[in-house]
């Protein structure tokens, strides 16, 4: 799978740490920035052009790091077709693609450390969307909710 990764100052160091694993996964990593630490930068900045590679199909799937993880979630939803969520533990990483079609993984850079971080995005990573009857009749619902937003 190709792999969109970004991060703010606050998840800055955690995604040098996961860009070279997700790629010994076998993923190609398209990097969105940010390129260096610096902590007058904005997650917006580097959250939404992944968000609108990962609705463009520019990219399978995506990756956010910002300090709590929040603002990335917050930023990546505004993005049509995309279902981000911050995820902090196994179950919610495999789960959200399973049954919600996850397609944007958010983590909080300062919450996580990095062998969670890493199990983390290796579930996520592994993970179908089951499609189940029930969870494509829910996400039409959510579908048209944001189509008629």
């Amino acid at each position: 799978m190709k792999i969109g990764l970004a991060a703010d100052h606050g998840g800055f160091q955690l995604k040098q740490f996961l860009s070279p694993i997700i790629a010994r996964l076998g993923h190609d990593v398209v990097d969105f920035g940010a390129n260096e630490q610096n902590d007058q930068d904005d997650y917006p900045d580097f959250v939404i052009p992944l968000a609108k590679a990962v609705a463009n199909k520019e990219v399978d799937r995506g990756i956010a790091v910002c300090g709590s993880g929040v603002g990335a979630s917050i930023a990546a939803n505004k993005v049509k077709d995309v279902r981000a969520a911050l995820v902090h533990d196994h179950f919610s990483a495999h789960q959200g693609v399973e049954d919600d079609d996850m397609n944007l993984l958010c983590l909080g850079g300062r919450v996580v450390g990095n062998n969670i971080a890493q199990e983390i995005i290796e579930t996520f990573l592994q993970a179908e969307f089951t499609r189940a009857e029930r969870h494509e009749r829910r996400l039409r619902k959510v579908k048209q909710l944001e189509e008629s937003c």
